[in-house]
């Protein structure tokens, strides 16, 4: 299948990023992820949107989950096809823009689980509206959407997450639910950030 094209200018950005690590690249799953895995709420497929370099998606591979990984940069779903075939982990990785869920859909897509490492926290407001309409072409009735952003520490910028921006969103687009919500950390490479983790539920 060939990836829809990556056109918007951050594209660009995370390409030329990826080329080195990156700082939020810390080689292994965030942990909320991980304790998400723990309490059972993962069910396959699962999406794992904004993948980088695989690290959350090759970690659900080992557990036996069904998943693809797709990202914007194409250097970082090449780093993730290299690093699970030298794994030996059943893992597959799209270069794809998360704003065009609906174009998966139609290609017959749909996800039970869609996970989002640190990706929505850096669209724009009118982005993110698109990412919420796209979730809702994606994800299967009574499937879980769950986001780990930095959280916003000043509301005159559009960085960050907020629970009650997470849960304004949703809840405008109708049929969908937050399931929880709780204040955590974003591991990087040299730093940790105040996070929000959210999962909300599609009704």
């Amino acid at each position: 299948m060939s990836a829809y094209p990556p056109t918007r200018p951050l594209a660009h950005v995370y390409d030329s990023a990826y080329q080195s690590v990156p700082n939020w690249d810390i080689g292994r799953p965030q942990r909320p992820f991980v304790y998400l895995v723990e309490a059972g709420l993962v069910r396959s497929p699962v999406l794992d949107v904004g993948c980088g370099t695989g690290e959350l998606s090759m970690f659900l591979a080992r557990q036996g989950y069904e998943v693809l990984g797709i990202d914007i940069a194409p250097s970082a779903v090449s780093r993730a096809r290299e690093k699970a075939r030298w794994r030996r982990i059943d893992a597959a990785f799209l270069v794809w823009d998360a704003l065009y869920l609906g174009r998966l859909a139609e290609r017959g897509f749909s996800f039970a689980t869609v996970l989002d490492s640190a990706m929505f926290h850096v669209l724009r407001d009118d982005e993110r509206d698109r990412l919420v309409d796209g979730l809702g072409t994606i994800v299967e009735r009574g499937g879980l959407y769950c986001v780990l952003g930095d959280a916003r520490g000043d509301d005159r910028t559009e960085y960050g997450i907020t629970p009650e921006e997470i849960r304004r969103r949703f809840e405008q687009a109708g049929g969908w639910s937050v399931e929880f919500s709780y204040r955590t950390a974003f591991e990087r490479r040299y730093s940790t950030n105040d996070a929000y983790f959210v999962g909300v539920r599609r009704r």
